[in-house]
């Protein structure tokens, strides 16, 4: 007669080789690689499916533990930002390791409301940001507010109270609106420093009894790390209370943050926690970004294509994107009970704003950079949830080489070494505009499965919070 222990042993390393053959199959497997079979001009030559895939998302569709969320967005990147970069830097039949690995994918919508509860169909980055930080819709604008101004907890705050490590970083200054939006509370998004908030927050300046400026709330927040820009902001002294006549950069030294302005001091930091929080602000205001190029014009796709140039401001001892995640989450994974980060590639924005396709493609190339990042530690961490996603569409469009434009257009030559004309048409004097439409949304790792079909951004607050366990 066998022994029940020995029964129960052998079907217990039964079950345990099973789920680990399922997990590592999970874990390798559903990093997909679309790149094309082969010939694009032959039978099945440009699909990207090389095999089955249910077996494998099956398998990574769990409950199991999150222990880390990294949550990276592109701001202004929506299908159109993603496709023309790809066509620009891979081809066409290519591929981005990063942003297209993500096995899990669906859309979300954008749009925010007005003061007087009727809907706004074109969100600003301000309540966008606020909707996934907060979980509730708010105004254009607005920050970490709801549309009665009510302040309204942020993701980062509650993972925080939690015990779990906290970052936030950006390309952009870290007083703009989708770091901001973790940190702050604030009616209007420029109200970054203390005199500004002064002229155009009065009730949220420290002098009137409020919160202060975005840059005096994000010292207050007190992340693990903070990455961006936005030095010129933190120059400016307080108003009132204990620091009053310091500047803020000031009160963040007595305040312990170890704060650092390029690379090699970076490079140095060993820790970051909530006696050591680390401020590393690498530019007075954005941080340059990779890319130069042609400049759209009317008419611009009448003229020759053109490859874009690197950028003589874009320095060495400025940390890249990559660098600012990749050293944001070697120090944030030392908290042994997790970490919550959110990382932004800010000028796919800024220079789509300026019709500028060379700047956006760059920086959407360092966004898929953050991505492989994220991916190299959760391959290794798998109870690590990474979340991709834009926080609005976009102005620019690929439009047919002859199509004439009322907007303004420019002609590249892409990786296939053919023309590609970017579309820019939804403000013919002045800063491009946002557009209203769905935005698509990616994921991988446990509990990755709830990004899939149409969901809204403030989902993406309660898919966290809920994967993180918080109350």
């Amino acid at each position: 007669m066998i022994h029940k222990k020995k029964v129960l042993s052998t079907l217990m390393a039964l079950v345990s080789c099973s789920v680990l053959s399922i997990t590592t199959y999970a874990d390798n497997r559903d990093l997909i690689a679309p790149q094309v079979k082969g010939d694009v001009t032959q039978f099945s030559g440009a699909t990207r499916l090389k095999e089955e895939r249910s077996q494998a998302l099956k398998a990574a569709i769990n409950n199991r533990h999150v222990k880390n969320i990294i949550l990276i967005i592109g701001d202004g990147t929506s299908d159109s930002e993603i496709t023309s970069a790809r066509n620009y830097i891979k081809g066409a039949s290519g591929y981005f390791p990063g942003i297209d690995a993500l096995p899990f994918t669906g859309s979300y919508t954008t749009y925010a409301l007005n003061k007087d509860k009727s809907i706004e169909y074109v969100t600003d980055s301000a309540a966008s940001a606020s909707a996934w930080a907060t979980g509730v819709k708010t105004y254009n604008g607005a920050l970490g507010v709801d549309i009665y101004d009510k302040p309204q907890t942020s993701i980062l705050a509650l993972a925080k109270k939690a015990g779990y490590a906290t970052g936030n970083v950006t390309t952009s200054e870290l007083q703009d609106a989708t770091p901001a939006a973790l940190v702050s509370h604030v009616p209007k998004r420029k109200c970054y420093s203390p005199s500004s908030t002064t002229k155009l927050c009065p009730k949220e300046a420290l002098e009137n009894g409020g919160l202060g400026s975005i840059s005096e709330q994000l010292l207050d927040a007190r992340a693990d790390v903070t990455f961006g820009g936005g030095m010129k902001s933190f120059q400016e002294k307080a108003t009132a209370g204990k620091f009053q006549g310091k500047t803020l950069l000031e009160q963040a030294q007595t305040e312990n943050y170890q704060v650092v302005t390029d690379k090699s001091e970076l490079d140095k930091i060993t820790i970051a926690n909530q006696k050591q929080p680390v401020l590393g602000l690498f530019a007075s205001g954005n941080l340059a970004v990779r890319w130069l190029g042609p400049e759209a014009v009317h008419g611009g796709n009448e003229k020759v294509a053109e490859r874009c140039q690197p950028n003589p401001e874009y320095k060495a001892s400025t940390p890249s994107l990559k660098e600012m995640t990749d050293k944001a989450i070697n120090l944030l994974k030392m908290n042994p009970k997790g970490f919550f980060l959110q990382v932004e590639s800010a000028s796919i924005d800024k220079r789509n704003h300026e019709a500028d396709a060379c700047g956006q493609i760059g920086e959407t190339l360092a966004l898929d950079e953050a991505v492989q990042s994220a991916l190299a530690f959760a391959k290794t961490n798998p109870d690590t949830l990474i979340i991709l996603t834009g926080d609005h569409a976009h102005t620019s469009q690929i439009v047919p080489l002859d199509s004439p434009s009322p907007g303004k257009t420019v002609k590249l030559l892409t990786q296939d070494n053919a023309p590609m004309v970017l579309n820019y048409a939804t403000s013919d004097k002045g800063s491009q505009e946002h557009t209203g439409s769905q935005v698509r949304v990616a994921a991988y790792g446990p509990r990755a499965a709830n990004i899939v079909g149409l969901t809204d951004q403030t989902d993406l607050f309660f898919i966290m919070k809920d994967a993180l366990k918080i109350k």
